[in-house]
């Protein structure tokens, strides 16, 4: 049967040839429907109750992501005018980044006080070159002393200090906003930067991580895939020393992927950095495949100069080898479908249709290519001295090898424990990339980037004044406070103590938790009005 497939394969190639390109440009049409997006949100499946738990939450409260703008005056002290002003007027322009919803500082943290029977709530910092040396150290000691701002706007040291940018990103458009949002923080932080060379300014956040993996991930698609192309190239050049059959590999590792992707677009698979790789496993296959006929073909070419003759053989002899290693290799991509991730099924998907694209065009369009193309006969040595050398030193030390490579797999087995699953999203970059630089600056400096939130249930309508709700929510804080790792905790808690302090003429004895609900409930519609 592999017989007549391949004599009929060898005898009508221009047939092949017009069905096979007219199958891989009707299936790669549909790459104009590809579209590429790196939300972390697309990394669990709609069931997955985390990501339930994590919408559920944004819609109760607000949908954000954020950039930290990282402030590091290389005086080491964020509390002179000329630092503050910096913060001021970034605070100032941040607020016009695009999809920008909220911006949080030390400058513009709203600080209350008692005047006399009146609660004044204004911006900690104004006029920031006005200010004097009193007035500097009394903002000092107020964010200082403030839990809602040390460990998460300025550093405990107060030597760094941030600016968190809070946007809302479309769903669907996340791609495009994304970029958006760092080329304009980009832009004005680089001219903050040349008028003030004195300061370091990072970027960090989950805007400026996700941003940075759509940046490398497009910039190792515009060099590393093709560098790595080109290699694989010499070295097929190099080893089958034929140019057509080179060219002919090249050809079904282009259609292949190019068909699996274009299934992929009909099918309405979103690209991520995940699923991206999938190119890269189709060709590896797809060069196996090809390299497994070819060198038959060549090699019984070289004896008969029959090409017809020496494709058959070489199907004859490849075909059931070449079909069940694309099955069973589709069949393994396919179990990713079993993944709770979405990004890693489509790569699965995808790296499979590519499999079974490489396979039939192996064993079609490429003995039809070897047909038509032009092929310069040479001759095959029928042993080579160097395999021929190392087959027999296999053969002479058969039990030697066994036992020891047998160790050396014990050996390295024994090493699985040492593996650890780590998911620390900005260590997915290099520690020499800008971004992993900035992140770290910032969590050794002045805060983390990774955020745990908790939504805490009170019972009925404004239950959230009631003494014995804020009592449990302060032990729940304490608790966390006292964890490993946990170098921030906020909460409603910190503006109702404030309040209380406040509205007892600022005396640090009432900075507590107050007694009453019903004076919890005025203190927040006093601050909300003032």
């Amino acid at each position: 049967m592999t017989e007549r497939f391949a004599k009929w394969v060898t005898t009508h190639p221009v047939i092949v040839l017009i069905v096979a390109i007219f199958c891989i440009g009707l299936f790669a049409s549909g790459a104009k429907l590809l579209s590429f997006s790196n939300d972390y949100r697309l990394f669990f499946s709609e069931e997955n109750p985390q990501l339930r738990a994590f919408e559920e939450l944004q819609n109760t409260y607000t949908k954000s992501n954020n950039v930290v703008i990282v402030i590091a005056p290389r005086d080491k002290d964020v509390f002179t005018r000329d630092s503050l002003k910096v913060i001021e007027e970034l605070t100032a322009s941040a607020w016009q980044t695009p999809y920008s919803t909220r911006v949080d500082s030390i400058t513009n943290f709203q600080h209350t006080y008692a005047e006399g029977d009146d609660l004044i709530v204004e911006n900690l910092v104004e006029n920031a070159e006005d200010l004097s040396d009193e007035e500097l150290e009394s903002i000092r000691k107020i964010a200082l002393g403030e839990p809602a701002l040390v460990n998460k706007l300025i550093s405990p040291q107060g030597h760094v200090a941030g600016i968190n940018v809070a946007v809302y990103l479309p769903e669907h458009e996340s791609h495009q906003a994304t970029p958006q949002v760092m080329n304009f923080i980009r832009d004005f932080i680089a001219t903050a930067q040349q008028q003030h060379p004195e300061i370091e300014f990072h970027l960090t956040g989950i805007v400026a991580l996700n941003n940075a993996l759509q940046e490398y991930t497009e910039a190792d698609l515009k060099t590393l895939v093709p560098a790595t192309f080109i290699i694989v190239v010499l070295g097929l050049a190099l080893l089958l020393r034929s140019t057509s059959a080179t060219i002919n590999i090249v050809l079904v590792v282009m259609f292949s992927s190019a068909a699996a992707m274009g299934l992929a677009g009909w099918l309405g698979i979103v690209l991520t950095p995940s699923s991206i790789g999938a190119p890269t496993i189709i060709a590896t296959l797809a060069i196996a495949d090809c390299v497994h006929i070819l060198t038959s073909f060549l090699f019984f070419y070289s004896n008969n100069k029959n090409k017809q003759a020496a494709i058959i053989e070489s199907l004859r002899l490849n075909f059931t080898p070449v079909l069940l290693t694309s099955l069973t290799t589709a069949i393994g991509l396919l179990s990713l479908n079993f993944s709770d991730a979405p990004p890693l099924r489509d790569l699965g998907n995808i790296a499979a249709i590519g499999v079974i694209a490489a396979f039939f065009l192996s064993v079609t369009l490429l003995p039809a290519l070897m047909m038509i193309m032009p092929l310069r006969a040479r001759r095959e040595r029928q042993t080579d001295p160097l395999m021929e050398s190392f087959a027999n030193f296999v053969i002479n030390h058969r039990n030697h090898l066994l036992w020891g490579m047998a160790l050396l797999i014990l050996a390295l087995t024994a090493a699985i424990p040492n593996n650890q699953i780590n998911d620390e999203f900005h260590k997915f970059f290099g520690e020499d990339t800008d971004i992993r630089q900035a992140t770290n600056f910032a969590d050794e400096n002045l805060t983390g980037i990774y955020e745990i939130h908790y939504s805490l249930a009170a019972n009925g309508p404004g239950g959230i004044s009631d003494p014995e709700y804020l009592k449990v929510l302060e032990d729940f804080s304490n608790w966390y406070n006292k964890q490993t790792n946990v170098i921030h905790v906020q909460s409603i808690l910190s503006i109702m103590k404030r309040l209380n302090m406040n509205l007892h003429y600022d005396d640090p004895a009432w900075y507590r938790i107050p007694e009453q609900r019903e004076l919890s409930a005025q203190y927040l519609l006093l601050y909300e009005m003032s």
